[in-house]
C-alpha cells in the first residue's frame, strides 16, 4: 500500500498557506514601499552631495535639476551634464512638487533660496527631505 496525502489533508494545507499569504501581503507591501522611499531619498541625498563636492573641486557654479523622472549635475551655461541618474518615478515613488533645480556656488553654498523641501511617497509610506542652503540635510519622517 503507498503512502500519501489526502485531498482533504492538501486542502486544509493550502487554506493555512492561504490565510497566512493573506496576513503577510500587506505588510510585505508596506514594507517595499518604506524600502524604495528610503532608496529614493538616499539617490536625492547622494546627488545633492556630489553636486556640492563637485562645485567646490571645480571651483565653478554646478547645476542640479531634480525632476521625477531624471537627475542631473551639469556646470552653468554647459550643454552636457556631468552626472546624471534615474529620478524617484523610476522606483514608484512620487516627488511632489515641480522640477527643481539647486545652483550650488564654487564655495558650495546653493544659490537663489534658503531652505527646500522635497517630499516623496509611495503608498502610504512619506519621507520629506528638508535642504538648508549650507548643505545639511534632515529627513522627516
Amino acid at each position: 500500500m503507498r503512502k500519501a496525502f489526502t485531498l482533504p489533508e492538501l486542502m486544509l494545507v493550502l487554506a493555512v498557506v492561504g490565510i497566512l499569504t493573506g496576513l503577510a501581503l500587506p505588510r510585505l507591501s508596506v514594507a517595499i514601499d518604506r524600502i524604495e522611499v528610503e532608496g529614493a531619498a538616499n539617490r536625492l541625498i547622494t546627488a545633492h552631495r556630489r553636486a556640492r563636492i563637485m562645485a567646490i573641486a571645480r571651483g565653478q557654479v554646478v547645476l542640479l535639476s531634480i525632476d521625477s523622472t531624471r537627475l542631473t549635475i551639469s556646470v552653468q551655461g554647459g550643454t552636457e551634464p556631468l552626472w546624471s541618474d534615474i529620478g524617484p518615478a523610476a522606483a514608484g515613488v512620487e516627488l511632489a512638487g515641480p522640477a527643481r533645480q539647486f545652483t550650488f556656488s564654487p564655495g558650495g553654498t546653493t544659490l537663489g533660496f534658503s531652505n527646500a523641501t522635497l517630499q516623496l511617497t509611495r503608498g502610504s509610506t512619506t519621507r520629506t527631505l528638508v535642504i538648508s542652503r549650507l548643505g545639511r540635510i534632515r529627513i522627516v519622517r
